[in-house]
């Protein structure tokens, strides 16, 4: 895997995420009554991703990265399609639990990836490196986001990152996202 084609995928669901994530919140508030139902939620989220870390940890090694990345993406399209038609608290702690899991598919494979095509000596500059342009493009998307949702429904947004999503999942198969083996370290930091 190449350092191009590994931040292309990771660039696309990092602005997919960072477009729905600050809008998400407005659009809960129309699920839900109370601070506490928020805290249910988010707590559900957070709860399942750590229940569900190490079940992933051992899939992951078996299944590899492409599998995981698509499953993550595609599943991420779905969900956000359903968002905007949520209109009760319970609704949203199923799809907070199911985005949990799919957030612990996420990070687990981005790291996986991440530590077995890096080069051991220069990991820390490399992820750097990496981190630079996935925060980039999640700053962009947020601000762009905002000027869109003055003129678009907040639902739209969410149609629009599942697009994003669905594209997302197309590059990792097109592009083969795999593993590398320690022989094959690829440098992140050109």
């Amino acid at each position: 895997m190449t350092y191009q084609k590994f931040i292309y995928y990771q660039s696309i669901i990092s602005f997919a995420g960072s477009m729905t994530f600050p809008f998400y919140v407005l659009l809960l508030k129309n699920a839900g009554n109370s601070y506490s139902q928020f805290g249910w939620a988010y707590g559900l989220f957070a709860l399942s991703s750590a229940l569900f870390y190490p079940l992933i940890g051992r899939f992951a090694d078996r299944v590899g990265d492409t599998f995981l990345f698509v499953l993550y993406s595609w599943s991420m399209a779905i969900i956000l399609l359903a968002l905007p038609l949520m209109t009760d608290a319970w609704q949203v702690y199923i799809v907070q639990i199911i985005m949990g899991i799919l957030g612990a598919i996420q990070k687990n494979t981005e790291k996986a990836s991440l530590a077995r095509n890096v080069a051991k000596e220069n990991a820390g500059k490399e992820i750097g490196q990496y981190h630079v342009w996935t925060s980039i493009g999640a700053a962009i998307a947020i601000i762009l986001t905002g000027y869109l949702v003055d003129f678009l429904t907040i639902g739209s947004i969410f149609y629009l990152a599942s697009l994003l999503y669905v594209a997302s999942g197309i590059v990792s198969i097109k592009r083969g996202i795999k593993s590398t083996s320690d022989s094959e370290n690829i440098n992140f930091g050109n």
